[in-house]
């Protein structure tokens, strides 16, 4: 409550708030206000205050890493022991090999065993569940080290937390922490220290395809062979020369010899320019992935993760030149296989003692029986006793602290929320969701050129969009936009396929929608300038296909305000439906075409079982076929038809005449559901604009963290109301009414009494701005006072203190520097407004009513 009120001493007066304006600088004052205005000037001058300095200088304290970082217990000790043995017996039997990678130093240059590093940890994201989750994850979020070394192992490896913090790890490091997160998710994964080529220890896939452009394996249908049919009409014969035909054959065949002789010397003319340089350092370069064998979570076959890239690989990925150890945090096994052939030839079953040199005899993967039982019986009781206790032997729980991960540090995902990535003809970036305000999240450029200058398509992919975008593709070749939409926009559209000069409506685009959720069962509408056509699917019509032919426009002289939109004349429709069972098939109709520039109705049947052809009807549209509310005129003249059936009965001239009212009625109305389709596409077109000018993104209501700016906002604004308030109260208060109190509340005030409620009223300012000028230098004082204390005790206490206790001391420190800047200048800006307070409120006692007449 002290801190509120001192950090509210800023706040003017009632009786001198808001007349700063309203002071009369050319009016005479009188000598003894100017008196008391430099009194006040020296009274302030005498209070000076000096703002504390804070050493700034970086402290290295390892205090703030926990005790199990900083420490061995008594069984890690024994471990290292035991792996330090272990490395004398493997450094005397194999003089050849490399070292192994087992204690390096951690962050606070302490050896720790490399299988304590791992923490298996199962993170709330559902992302996190599978391994490519997890290895996407860790190849984003983390930014690739190289090793001081190529060809030498590194010296330390810090804990999966450091590498969490920093956002920055070596491939060892990265390779743990991937590791930790594929344990806690249940998959039988191992750390892999070994040898790759340059490029995949560089992390350079500048010759490598993007992994968004490797198309997946598609299981190919076989085409349905047609059936043919007992009554079929033969094909006419081939007339033409069999020589001539096989010389043309010839010819085209010489033709694409030569042209794919060609393709395949610019392919290999090519991939010699984009050719990797030789390697001094071939199979030497020194790096670490993760290995992930069958069995648990139903992998089926044993396969590597690239930490720098989240790719998966086979095991016999010419990449890959050798393993010399891998490791868990339950057990160590050293390579004991030949890698003259890379990976190729190893095999990974970690349980054959022969090819893999386990290091502690707990060993979970099972041995091979290399003896037969009877073999065993020899064995004296006293050796399966010195196994047993071996079996006691096992690895220590993990020396890491906790791996957490915040939401908002989850759907970061790259460091600063962006990353880029280079690959062949081709340039990935990835941006954390909300980043970008139209939402988004991946955009792939695609090149033709190694240079990366001559760009050919973009493919850009979206996340909470508002009007549903999910993403889009740009050919700069051809021009097309493709657009792609989730479910839930209106109108229910899907993809949007258009030119990019041309976006506006009545010119060349393909827009396809959800049929399942539109009334009318559109599946797609293809458009042009003069032509559109829809698709349609199970409507109770059987309507499944319809085309409409456009004219120009004919040029009408109109005023200058006249709408500019005028519906183009349609030429013609046509319409084609599906077999309806419960009508006969030459009642059933197959076809429908309104000739409508020529006043024609052509109708064509459904073809009947066994025949050939379709029985076909022709109307000419009367006169005052388009006046409404008359009655056709009708004569035998206005139709003509062709029967397949000639024993069939013709129709009667009214059965006739009844459908010639049908198909007028229905061509009123397929033009009108024409121009609703027209006018669907421009607001299609129209909304699209203001989305993408817009662009709003979706908010989850339970994403609090970034709902909180509209909360806060919210808060201030009451806040300032509740200020406006008080000041607006404050204002309205009487200023002289405590000294007419202490006077008795005289109904008139004579010339004595004037003077002397000037003098007090004066005399009470000038006291309370020099009280208000200590009162903020006391509190200076004390903040000042309280933070060199807070200092002192820091120095002394530096060594043993807390992660914790340091981030409290420091945000302790910068409220502190807060709080005695804000004093500071309240201090100062109050010298500064004092004599100008003293002036106002001179000049509102001269002026005021119950005064004036003295003054």
């Amino acid at each position: 409550m002290e801190e509120e009120q001192s950090l509210q001493l800023g706040r003017d007066e009632p009786a001198t708030e808001g007349t700063d304006e309203g002071v009369d600088t050319a009016g005479e004052i009188p000598i003894d206000a100017l008196k008391d205005i430099e009194e006040i000037k020296e009274g302030l001058d005498k209070i000076h205050v000096e703002v504390p300095k804070i050493d700034t200088t970086p402290i290295i304290n390892f205090d703030k890493f926990p005790i199990t970082c900083k420490e061995n217990t008594t069984k890690e000790r024994l471990i290292l022991q035991y792996a330090e043995n272990f490395r004398r017996q493997f450094v005397h039997l194999y003089r050849d090999r490399k070292p192994l990678f087992l204690n390096p130093l951690n962050e606070c240059n302490v050896e720790k065993f490399v299988s304590t590093t791992i923490r298996p940890t199962l993170l709330p994201y559902q992302e996190l569940y599978t391994y490519d989750g997890c290895a996407e994850f860790v190849a984003d979020y983390i930014t690739f080290q190289r090793l001081d070394s190529p060809i030498e192992l590194p010296r330390s490896l810090r804990s999966p937390t450091m590498i969490l913090e920093t956002q920055q790890g070596t491939s060892f490091e990265m390779s743990t922490l991937l590791c930790s997160f594929l344990l806690g998710a249940g998959y039988d994964a191992y750390v892999v220290c070994g040898y790759a080529n340059r490029e995949t220890t560089l992390c350079d896939e500048i010759r490598e395809v993007c992994p968004l452009l490797k198309k997946k394996d598609e299981v190919k249908e076989e085409e349905k062979k047609k059936e043919v049919k007992k009554y079929t009409v033969k094909p006419p014969k081939d007339l033409q020369s069999k020589f001539i035909r096989k010389q043309e054959s010839r010819r085209t065949t010489e033709i694409e010899k030569e042209l794919e002789k060609k393709r395949l010397e610019e392919e290999l003319k090519q991939e010699e320019l984009e050719k990797a340089p030789p390697d001094d350092l071939h199979g030497l370069r020194i790096h670490s992935w993760v290995l992930v064998l069958s069995g648990k979570r139903e992998v089926p076959e044993n396969f590597f993760i690239e930490p720098f890239t989240g790719n998966c690989f086979q095991t016999q990925d010419e990449r890959f030149h050798g393993i010399e150890s891998i490791w868990n945090n339950t057990n160590y096994w050293v390579n004991m296989q030949d890698c003259s052939n890379g990976c190729k030839d190893l095999i990974f079953d970690l349980g054959d003692c022969i090819r893999w040199e386990y290091m502690f005899p707990g060993n979970e993967k099972p041995s091979l029986e290399t003896a037969e039982e009877d073999d065993l019986e020899g064995f004296d009781d006293e050796e399966d006793e010195e196994k047993e206790e071996e079996k006691y032997l096992d690895m220590p729980p993990s020396w890491s602290s906790e791996i957490k991960l915040t939401l908002k540090q989850f759907q970061s995902r790259c460091p600063k929320g962006k990353k880029t990535l280079l690959y062949k003809r081709s340039k990935l970036e990835k941006y954390s969701h909300y980043l970008m305000d139209d939402g988004l999240i991946t955009r792939l450029s695609m090149y033709s050129d190694r240079e990366m200058e001559d760009m050919t398509q973009v493919k850009e992919w979206y996340a909470h969009r508002a009007d549903k975008l999910d993403r889009r593709i740009h050919n700069l070749r051809t021009g097309h936009i493709t657009e792609y939409y989730k479910q839930g926009r209106q109108k229910h559209l899907k993809e949007h396929i258009y030119k990019a000069a041309t976006p506006g409506p009545e010119t060349e685009r393909t827009m396809i929608f959800y049929h399942h959720a539109r009334v009318d069962g559109l599946v797609k509408r293809e458009e042009s300038a003069t032509e559109m056509t829809e698709h349609f699917t199970n409507r109770r019509d059987f309507l499944h296909y319809r085309n409409v032919q456009f004219g120009k426009r004919q040029k009408k002289l109109e005023p200058a305000n006249a709408p500019t939109h005028s519906s183009r004349p349609i030429l013609k429709i046509t319409n084609r439906f599906h077999r309806n069972p419960k009508k006969p098939a030459n009642e059933d109709i197959a076809e429908l075409i309104f000739q409508i520039k020529d006043d024609r109705i052509q109708l064509t049947f459904h073809h009947q079982d066994n025949k050939i052809t379709a029985s076909t009807r022709e109307f000419i549209k009367p006169q005052n076929a388009n006046d409404k509310g008359s009655i056709l005129q009708f004569s035998p003249d206005l139709t003509q038809t062709f029967q397949v059936n000639p024993h069939q009965k013709n129709a009667k001239n009214l059965e006739v005449y009844n459908m010639l009212v049908d198909m007028v009625n229905l061509e009123d109305k397929t033009v009108q559901t024409v121009r609703e389709s027209e006018e669907e596409v421009r607001e299609i077109l129209d909304n699209r604009l203001i989305e993408e000018a817009k662009s709003d993104l979706n908010i989850s209501v339970y994403d609090t963290e970034r709902n909180e700016k509209a909360k806060k906002h919210r808060l201030d604004r009451e806040k300032l109301l509740l200020e406006e308030k008080k000041r607006r109260e404050e204002m309205e208060l009487d200023y002289l009414a405590p000294f007419l109190a202490q006077k008795g509340d005289p109904d008139r005030l004579n010339k004595e009494q004037a003077f002397d409620l000037k003098k007090d009223c004066l005399a009470d300012l000038k006291q309370r701005l020099i009280d208000k000028a200590n009162l903020i230098q006391a509190r200076f004082e004390k903040e000042t006072a309280e933070l060199q204390k807070k200092q002192q005790w820091y120095q002394q206490n530096q060594v043993n203190m807390l992660k914790e206790d340091e981030e409290e001391y420091l945000e302790y420190c910068s409220e502190a520097m807060f709080r005695i800047h804000i004093l500071e200048l309240r201090l100062n800006r109050h010298k500064e407004m004092a004599p100008h307070k003293y002036m106002a409120l001179e000049q509102r006692l001269r002026t005021d009513a119950r005064l004036a007449e003295f003054f």
